[in-house]
């Protein structure tokens, strides 16, 4: 059984890298799946048993690749309480749609982490897997029903960190993120057991 254990050991940073993979997909999926990028710019690629698409563009590349990785470390070390996907009017800056992506720490495999000395999780990978697959097909169901987006929009992301980070040059601190009218959908979570994530949708209601 220890062996067992052992080869499903998940660290803090593990369980960091996982929460951001899926992020890197959950936000490409939005980005390909509400049209704010052509087609033609996305790739397709397997993860979690499904096919998802990733933007070839070099900088939302670079963007989320600068994003995920300072995030990760503000998850190793408890500092972050979500990221937020916004979705904008380019002509008026007004918010139309807001993904949340919350973060919640657990306390993972109490007997093994006193074991190995370190806080880790013995929940099974193929699970995790299982859990986030669930999660990435009700994005996209979820979009389905969505309001159009019938106009110019970009996107941003902002991480809720604690007061304490260091913020990293190029980075702004932003004002919180307010939708008139605002209706919410929330999807399943997944969770390694080191870290639960939850992922809500807000939406504007069009007139």
């Amino acid at each position: 059984m220890s062996q067992q254990q052992t080869k499903n050991c998940i660290t803090l940073r593990g369980s960091a890298q996982i929460l951001c993979e899926y992020l890197k997909f959950a936000i490409n999926s939005v980005l390909f799946q509400r049209g704010l990028y052509p087609p033609e710019t996305f790739k397709a690629e397997q993860q979690y048993g499904i096919t998802l698409l990733l933007s070839e563009d070099p900088l939302i590349k670079d963007f989320l690749t600068n994003l995920l990785t300072q995030s990760e470390e503000w998850i190793v070390n408890k500092k972050v309480d979500k990221l937020s996907l916004i979705i904008l009017n380019v002509a008026t800056k007004e918010v139309l749609e807001c993904w949340d992506f919350k973060v919640q720490y657990e306390d993972g495999d109490v007997a093994l982490s006193k074991e190995k000395n370190e806080t880790v999780s013995s929940k099974d990978l193929k699970k995790i897997k299982q859990e986030i697959r669930d999660v990435m097909l009700q994005i996209a169901a979820t979009i389905s029903y969505l309001p159009f987006l019938d106009c110019r929009c970009s996107f941003d992301v902002l991480v809720h960190a604690k007061p304490d980070c260091d913020i990293p040059e190029k980075w702004a601190e932003a004002k919180p993120v307010e939708i008139t009218n605002a209706q919410n959908v929330q999807l399943k979570s997944f969770s390694t057991s080191l870290n639960k994530m939850e992922t809500i949708v807000s939406y504007k209601l069009t007139d």
